[in-house]
């Protein structure tokens, strides 16, 4: 299965913004279609007790201004959205004429959403290392698999790579420069790892992006002069909303300039088609002296 894909790709990552009620997720997609003319808009999918230890579940939100829950467990399952919920994300995406997609955290999840054929499934930074999962989607799923680098030493990202390789999926797969905090300062975000990314796999999987977590857009466009080829940002309607990903996310304005910006500066990103553009030959005749 091929996206038809611009170049840049930018995806909206919605994730758990939600709030845990579909209407508003429904509205963010249109939000994200209409107005800011996102590609794709993502979200993601938990099954908590299988995710979570027994202990981690029952702990406290480890900031209990953002928590839906009394537990952390509890919160996580109240973001959560069921399959068929997810289903109508899906066909609002399709209506609103904007790609579908979703991060999955463990194999249930991955199996569930696989049903539902998104063009990609995306694999999170935290989850990049979890091989049954990679096995399952990688013998069971025939769309693009997306997947962030972030939290993962070299040779980690090897171990990775040689198993797409090894089953000969590495050709859809995008591999994405990532740094995993919420938000990443300037100084961390650390936008020359996308060169070596390059350098180590770019042969070797279809395509190289980039996942922020940052203030502002200036990183991503500077992330597709550098050869990121997919962009995604987290994407709220309102960054002072109750939950942990909104303050690392951007809004409708921005990320509609984010979109605008991003396709500006691929047009721009070739070399001259002659010594001297059309364009120049007449400022040519009339400056040019000596």
């Amino acid at each position: 299965m091929e996206i038809k894909k611009k170049n840049p790709y930018v995806i909206a990552e919605v994730g758990c913004n939600h709030k845990g009620d579909l209407n508003l997720a429904k509205e963010i997609i249109k939000v994200a279609a209409q107005y800011c003319k996102a590609d794709a808009v993502k979200f993601q999918k938990r099954t908590p007790k299988e995710l979570l230890t027994e202990k981690e579940f029952n702990a406290p939100h480890p900031n209990p201004r953002n928590s839906y829950g009394k537990t952390y467990g509890e919160h996580r399952e109240f973001l959560e959205l069921t399959t068929d919920q997810h289903k109508e994300l899906r066909d609002t995406c399709k209506e609103w004429g904007v790609e579908y997609s979703t991060s999955v955290w463990e194999l249930t999840s991955a199996k569930e959403i696989t049903t539902l054929n998104p063009s990609f499934i995306k694999i999170p930074s935290a989850c990049n290392l979890h091989f049954d999962m990679l096995d399952f989607l990688a013998e069971n799923y025939a769309g693009e698999i997306h997947l962030s680098f972030g939290m993962t030493n070299e040779k980690e990202a090897e171990r990775i790579m040689n198993f797409f390789i090894n089953k000969n999926r590495n050709k859809d797969l995008v591999i994405y420069s990532c740094v995993s905090g919420y938000p990443v300062p300037f100084e961390d975000i650390s936008l020359l790892d996308i060169k070596r990314l390059k350098k180590s796999f770019g042969n070797d999987v279809k395509a190289i992006g980039f996942s922020g977590h940052h203030l502002g857009i200036a990183p991503d466009i500077a992330a597709i002069t550098l050869g990121a080829e997919y962009i995604e940002r987290h994407f709220t309607l309102d960054r002072t909303w109750k939950g942990t990903d909104h303050a690392a996310s951007l809004e409708p304005n921005d990320f509609r300039k984010l979109v605008e910006d991003s396709r500006d500066v691929s047009k721009a990103l070739t070399y001259k088609k002659e010594e001297i553009l059309e364009i120049e030959k007449v400022q040519r005749k009339k400056l040019k002296r000596g």
